[in-house]
């Protein structure tokens, strides 16, 4: 084989390992399935003052997409909190783990351990 066909053949696998990775990574499911942690985080907005200041008020908005995400998908909610998304808006993941007890969430998984935090 030629150089410039050899070339051309490591060139081509390059192309189709890279898409396959990049494919891969665009279908896989993380902790908050399809929805990309980035949009996860963006709807919890509404809780950034809350996660940032035990004495602040949980607005209603919040307790809501909180909730939500307790009952579906509870590792997103873990995910979210822990990711650099969470520290670069100054959440404090030791004051954000209690907005469920703040909004009186029912069901939340109470003893529930997300990093080295644990859901009162």
């Amino acid at each position: 084989m030629n150089y410039s066909v050899r070339a051309w053949v490591v060139a081509m696998l390059v192309c189709l390992i890279a898409s396959n990775v990049f494919i891969c990574d665009v279908n896989a499911a993380g902790e908050c399935g399809k929805t990309p942690i980035r949009s996860a985080a963006a709807s919890l907005s509404p809780c950034l003052s809350a996660a940032g200041n035990a004495r602040a008020a949980v607005p209603p908005s919040c307790c809501s997409k909180v909730g939500s995400l307790i009952k579906t998908a509870p590792k997103c909610l873990c995910a979210v909190l822990l990711s650099p998304l969470a520290k670069q808006a100054g959440i404090k993941p030791g004051i954000a783990i209690t907005i469920p007890k703040r909004c009186n969430i029912r069901n939340r998984p109470a003893g529930k351990k997300c990093g080295r935090y644990t859901l009162p």
